[in-house]
């Protein structure tokens, strides 16, 4: 249901054999680059620039929130459910999604009521049923099954990235697979399945660690702090404080996805090889 809400209308915005509704467009003045701007009935931004050099579609999928909407007790959400996003759903990355599933609400759980716990002791015994219950839950997991996917159909460039002020999914597609790209991403934006959830917060923990020995990140966020001394630019950073990774929120991931990747807060952006008349 949520799938066919957030992509659908650029099915009928980018493929020919379904364009026959004509959609109002919006175009900035002197845009060299004549870019269309749709927006649907439900909210959702159709971004649409036409270049023939090559039989290829840059492909962005923008969410307008980053690290700025993290909750104040819970930094590094949206760069860590950014992460999260490229591990599946309960149709794609799942060997047997009724017992991973069930896997997943336990390791859920344990996480809230180690977030609720201060007695040292009792943490670690917490910390040690989530690590047992994440292996076997890891036994029903296809891991990059979404990589696998995007690259069959000739994806390049996979990545993505968080800012302070949004998140975006990139792939570079070969224009004759569009419909299968969207296909996938429609599903991959379905739902938030936080698989693999204790294996990549080493990830992303390690990625917190080697910001601490980069001079640059350090400045800026330094000049961030005596810019912004009340503003979440200052008083957050896009990878969260090593206190709050160390002590995530499966909850509040949760929460956050479903606030803010709605249709009326994203947009699909496409440049390339597109027959957009």
């Amino acid at each position: 249901m949520r799938s066919n809400i957030l992509l659908a209308g650029a099915f009928l915005l980018c493929l020919p054999s379904l364009g026959q509704k004509t959609y109002k467009y919006t175009s900035v003045p002197g845009d060299p680059l004549e870019t269309r701007i749709y927006t649907l009935e439900n909210g959702l931004q159709v971004w649409l620039s036409k270049n023939t050099d090559a039989p290829r579609v840059q492909t962005n999928i923008a969410v307008r929130a980053g690290s700025k909407n993290d909750p104040p007790d819970a930094t590094g959400l949206a760069h860590y459910l950014e992460h999260m996003l490229f591990k599946g759903t309960s149709e794609i990355g799942t060997a047997n999604w009724s017992e991973e599933s069930r896997l997943l609400a336990q390791i859920s759980d344990a996480y809230e009521e180690r977030r609720g716990t201060t007695d040292i002791e009792q943490r670690e015994l917490i910390y040690a049923r989530i690590d047992s219950l994440s292996h076997l839950a890891a036994t029903y997991a296809v891991p990059n099954e979404y990589d696998k996917m995007v690259k069959s159909i000739g994806a390049r460039g996979t990545n993505a990235y968080t800012s302070t002020e949004r998140t975006v999914y990139i792939n570079d597609i070969p224009s004759d697979e569009l419909e299968k790209w969207m296909m996938i991403e429609s599903e991959r934006f379905t739902e938030a399945v936080l698989r693999l959830f204790h294996t990549e917060l080493e990830t992303v923990y390690e990625e917190f660690n080697r910001s601490q020995d980069n001079d640059g990140r350090q400045a800026y966020k330094r000049m961030n702090e005596l810019l912004y001394l009340t503003h979440p630019y200052g008083t957050q950073t896009t990878l969260g404080t090593g206190e709050h990774l160390k002590d995530p929120s499966m909850v509040k991931i949760q929460e956050y996805f479903r606030s803010y990747y709605v249709p009326n807060n994203m947009a699909v952006i496409l440049a390339g090889d597109i027959d957009h008349d």
